[in-house]
Protein backbone atom coordinates (compact mmCIF):
# COMPACT_ATOMS: atom_id res chain seq x y z
CA UNK A 1 0.00 0.00 0.00
CA UNK A 2 1.28 3.47 -0.80
CA UNK A 3 1.31 6.11 2.11
CA UNK A 4 2.01 9.91 2.35
CA UNK A 5 3.10 12.49 4.45
CA UNK A 6 4.45 15.52 4.43
CA UNK A 7 8.00 16.05 4.86
CA UNK A 8 9.10 16.12 8.36
CA UNK A 9 5.35 15.47 9.74
CA UNK A 10 4.28 13.19 11.74
CA UNK A 11 1.56 10.85 10.69
CA UNK A 12 1.03 9.00 7.08
CA UNK A 13 -2.28 8.82 4.75
CA UNK A 14 -3.53 8.68 1.68
CA UNK A 15 -3.57 10.67 -1.52
CA UNK A 16 -6.37 12.94 -1.34
CA UNK A 17 -7.83 16.13 -3.41
CA UNK A 18 -10.73 18.14 -4.55
CA UNK A 19 -13.32 17.23 -7.12
CA UNK A 20 -12.91 20.04 -9.70
CA UNK A 21 -15.61 20.70 -12.13
CA UNK A 22 -16.16 18.86 -14.78
CA UNK A 23 -14.11 15.39 -13.41
CA UNK A 24 -15.25 12.43 -11.30
CA UNK A 25 -14.36 11.33 -8.20
CA UNK A 26 -12.51 8.22 -9.81
CA UNK A 27 -10.76 10.77 -12.06
CA UNK A 28 -9.84 12.87 -9.50
CA UNK A 29 -8.21 9.75 -7.41
CA UNK A 30 -5.99 8.80 -10.09
CA UNK A 31 -4.99 12.44 -10.47
CA UNK A 32 -4.25 12.83 -6.92
CA UNK A 33 -2.56 9.30 -6.75
CA UNK A 34 0.00 10.83 -9.36
CA UNK A 35 0.39 14.26 -7.69
CA UNK A 36 0.48 13.93 -4.40
CA UNK A 37 2.21 9.98 -4.43
CA UNK A 38 3.75 9.75 -8.06
CA UNK A 39 1.79 6.53 -8.95
CA UNK A 40 -0.46 5.66 -12.01
CA UNK A 41 -2.59 2.84 -12.23
CA UNK A 42 -6.26 1.69 -12.26
CA UNK A 43 -9.19 1.61 -9.49
CA UNK A 44 -10.13 -1.83 -8.34
CA UNK A 45 -14.29 -1.82 -7.76
CA UNK A 46 -16.86 0.81 -6.59
CA UNK A 47 -15.49 3.35 -3.91
CA UNK A 48 -14.27 1.53 -0.64
CA UNK A 49 -16.86 3.83 1.38
CA UNK A 50 -16.35 7.75 2.35
CA UNK A 51 -15.03 9.65 5.22
CA UNK A 52 -15.22 13.72 6.53
CA UNK A 53 -12.95 16.00 7.39
CA UNK A 54 -12.81 19.69 8.24
CA UNK A 55 -10.13 22.18 6.66
CA UNK A 56 -10.28 25.33 6.29
CA UNK A 57 -13.27 26.29 8.51
CA UNK A 58 -15.54 23.82 5.81
CA UNK A 59 -16.53 19.93 5.83
CA UNK A 60 -15.23 18.11 3.37
CA UNK A 61 -16.15 14.46 1.97
CA UNK A 62 -13.32 12.16 1.02
CA UNK A 63 -14.43 9.02 -1.61
CA UNK A 64 -11.81 6.09 -1.08
CA UNK A 65 -10.64 3.86 -3.50
CA UNK A 66 -8.49 1.03 -4.13
CA UNK A 67 -5.79 1.04 -6.83
CA UNK A 68 -3.50 -1.15 -8.53
CA UNK A 69 -0.64 0.58 -9.10
CA UNK A 70 1.18 -0.03 -12.42
CA UNK A 71 3.80 2.59 -12.66
CA UNK A 72 5.45 4.80 -9.69
CA UNK A 73 8.10 7.50 -10.53
CA UNK A 74 11.02 8.69 -8.65
CA UNK A 75 9.93 12.12 -9.25
CA UNK A 76 6.85 13.40 -9.52
CA UNK A 77 4.76 17.17 -8.91
CA UNK A 78 4.79 17.11 -4.90
CA UNK A 79 7.71 14.75 -4.54
CA UNK A 80 9.55 17.88 -3.06
CA UNK A 81 6.31 18.41 -0.36
CA UNK A 82 5.54 14.92 0.11
CA UNK A 83 7.25 12.04 1.13
CA UNK A 84 5.77 8.44 0.07
CA UNK A 85 6.45 4.97 1.93
CA UNK A 86 5.52 1.20 1.12
CA UNK A 87 3.83 -0.55 3.13
CA UNK A 88 2.16 -3.82 3.71
CA UNK A 89 -1.65 -3.79 4.73
CA UNK A 90 -0.38 -4.89 7.92
CA UNK A 91 1.98 -2.13 8.28
CA UNK A 92 -0.86 0.36 7.02
CA UNK A 93 -2.89 -0.94 10.09
CA UNK A 94 -0.58 0.51 12.19
CA UNK A 95 0.27 3.43 10.82
CA UNK A 96 -3.34 4.46 9.52
CA UNK A 97 -4.54 3.80 13.30
CA UNK A 98 -5.93 7.06 13.83
CA UNK A 99 -7.06 7.93 10.26
CA UNK A 100 -10.14 8.01 9.21
CA UNK A 101 -9.39 5.46 6.26
CA UNK A 102 -8.08 2.94 8.87
CA UNK A 103 -11.64 1.45 8.68
CA UNK A 104 -11.18 0.73 4.89
CA UNK A 105 -8.49 -1.84 5.06
CA UNK A 106 -10.19 -4.59 5.57
CA UNK A 107 -12.32 -3.85 2.39
CA UNK A 108 -8.99 -3.22 0.76
CA UNK A 109 -7.55 -6.56 2.05
CA UNK A 110 -10.73 -8.76 0.35
CA UNK A 111 -10.21 -7.08 -2.91
CA UNK A 112 -6.40 -7.68 -2.60
CA UNK A 113 -5.70 -10.81 -0.66
CA UNK A 114 -2.09 -11.52 -0.95
CA UNK A 115 0.02 -8.43 0.35
CA UNK A 116 2.73 -7.97 -2.51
Amino acid sequence: MCLIRKRLAGSWGIPKGTVDSGQTHETTALNEAWEEAGIRGRLVGEALGTYEYEKYGRALTVMVFAMEVLEHYKDWAEAGLRERKWASLEEADSLLIEHPAHGFLSRARRLFPVDA
